[in-house]
């Protein structure tokens, strides 16, 4: 009750609206016009002949008289028989005019669906051809590929195997030599048969000398029964490295013809692994660049001690003295 007492006014006035316009369309739409309009003809030209073009429309030909002739009064007049008309055909040449206008339309559209389709299969077969040549071309690059990656992957395969055989071949060739010249130990300075080192001394000279026991600890720094006499010399490399012990330290691989003594500057990182070596530093006597390049071969082939406290790089030097046999 309140929404109709409050849209009041818009409800009436939408009544009365609507009402006006049942009562225009009622008194001005809704009659019939009459009379009637009469339903209109179309004018068709049968044609009175059995030949025409249809393109010229003849004059109706005149009739002419029949001719008069001189009949006996006895003799009755017969009527002429009614002339046979032959019932008119319809014209026909617009309809094969029509006829032929459609069939060429047809002969058209049907020239060009075929043009449209061969131009769409070359279309195709160019696709085709083109996804082909991608294809091959990525056949090609992916096949060179490979074969440049088989090619890397057994020139790495050669080289480690030349360094496996290397190394094997060192260390047969170093085995031979430790057999040859025994264990590693310092110089003696015994002067009733036992000699001992001075710390971090491995010996001075190289080769020979017996220095120390078979048994023994090569790493130690107490050596065995010595010889007679004020001891012998050692046979192996002395070093030089704060803080540190040898592991190993290499002998050179080099036949000695001269007497002399190499040293090698080495840089020794926390694992104890020589990454660099440089024969020919202060302290050195002799003068041969062969036996400082298998000097400084020997020295980045030594090993020490593990120290994790060490720096990254720890400084040290080998030394090497050489004496011929």
């Amino acid at each position: 009750m309140d929404y109709i007492r409050e849209h009041k006014r818009g409800i009436i006035g939408t009544a009365i609206f609507h009402i006006v316009v049942l009562l225009l369309l009622i008194l001005l739409g809704f009659f019939t016009p009459l009379p009637l309009p009469g339903e209109e003809g179309i004018l068709v030209n049968f044609g009175t002949s059995e030949n025409g073009f249809g393109d010229i429309e003849p004059s109706p030909a005149q009739s002419e008289p029949a001719p008069v002739q001189p009949v006996q009064q006895e003799e009755e007049e017969v009527p002429p028989p009614p002339a046979v008309t032959s019932p008119p055909k319809p014209a026909v040449a617009k309809e094969v005019a029509m006829t032929q206008d459609y069939e060429q339309s047809a002969a058209i559209d049907a020239a060009e669906n075929k043009k449209r389709q061969e131009e769409k299969k070359r279309q195709d077969l160019l696709e085709e051809q083109r996804i082909a040549q991608a294809r091959e071309a990525e056949r090609i690059k992916n096949a060179e590929a490979e074969k440049i990656r088989k090619a890397e992957a057994e020139k790495k395969a050669k080289e480690e195997a030349d360094r496996k055989a290397k190394e094997e071949q060192q260390r047969r060739i170093n085995e031979i030599n430790s057999r040859a010249q025994g264990a590693f130990a310092s110089t003696g300075d015994g002067t009733g048969g036992k000699g001992t080192g001075d710390g971090k001394s491995q010996g001075q000279t190289f080769p020979g000398g017996n220095q120390g026991v078979p048994t023994g600890d090569p790493n130690s720094n107490n050596y065995g029964q010595g010889s007679s006499g004020s001891g012998s010399q050692g046979s192996g490399p002395s070093f030089s490295l704060s803080g540190r012990s040898s592991l190993r330290l290499e002998i050179p691989d080099f036949p000695v013809k001269e007497e002399g003594r190499v040293v090698v500057e080495v840089f020794v990182d926390k694992l104890g692994n020589v990454t660099s070596a440089r024969a020919g530093v202060q302290g050195t006597d002799l003068q041969n660049s062969s036996i400082w390049e298998a000097a400084r071969q020997a020295a980045l082939k030594s090993k020490f001690n593990n120290d994790p406290n060490a720096q990254a790089s720890q400084k040290g030097t080998i030394t090497y003295v050489f004496r011929p046999n």
